[in-house]
């Protein structure tokens, strides 16, 4: 690795994009400066392997330095950041590699697990997610990309936990957390997003018809389509 950069005014966002609300309470603020860091891995404005410190955060916030300090130990937990004894918190890297297994890992576990519940004739359950499948593609029309990733992640999560099984949507949260620290930087054009937003509307409908096998391929696809969203380079 080359260096150890160290930023002081990272996160470059509109005026009050990211500042949390005042007044609130230091748990508020932790989740409000956790989130707003997760937005800026997302559009790329903190850069794998670059070093930002926790007082840098707390003036660009608006904020005192310790809900920044508890924000950025949670993320490190998560492995989106690595903390560093007396430097602040370095941005984990990701390579093609990981980015290529994260999304194996995701294909074995969504695929089959839409598919089952395809089989088990969750069709109304199924249908209660449509209006949450049209907000990505309307995310995704208007380039919000920031909004598009949250409406995504809600849409994918909230359709396995009707699993019921709360570990393997834990399990794939980290997956995407993990898969967030590549950035947008090499996103396509809106057309290339926009059509992936729309296969949200077909894997539900294949749900909510009862197609297994569609389902298990559409989920298939959809997935490996990410890795061209999510890098510069093709899917392979």
């Amino acid at each position: 690795m080359r260096g150890e950069p160290v930023s002081d005014g990272p996160v470059r966002r509109e005026p009050g994009d990211a500042r949390p609300a005042v007044p609130a309470t230091r748990q508020n603020l932790r989740e409000q400066v956790a989130r707003a860091l997760r937005d800026a891995l997302v559009a790329g404005e903190m850069r794998p392997g670059v070093v930002y410190s926790a007082p840098a955060l707390a003036a660009r916030f608006g904020v005192s330095a310790t809900p920044v300090r508890e924000a950025m130990l949670d993320l490190a937990k998560e492995g989106l950041f690595e903390a560093l004894r007396n430097k602040g918190f370095r941005v984990a890297e990701v390579s093609e590699r990981d980015l290529d297994e994260i999304i194996e890992i995701r294909r074995l576990i969504e695929a089959p697990t839409v598919a089952r519940l395809a089989r088990e004739g969750r069709a109304a359950e199924a249908e209660e997610l449509r209006p949450l499948a049209r907000e990505v593609v309307a995310a995704a029309a208007r380039g919000d990309l920031l909004a598009y990733v949250a409406a995504d992640q809600r849409f994918h999560l909230a359709l396995l936990g009707l699993s019921g099984n709360a570990r393997l949507v834990e399990t794939v949260r980290d997956l995407r957390a993990r898969a967030r620290l590549y950035g947008l930087r090499g996103l396509p054009d809106t057309r290339m997003l926009v059509a992936s937003a729309r296969e949200h509307l077909g894997l539900l409908d294949a749900v909510v018809r009862g197609d297994a096998p569609a389902a298990e391929r559409l989920t298939h696809h959809h997935i490996q389509q990410v890795r061209a969203i999510w890098s510069a380079d093709p899917p392979r």
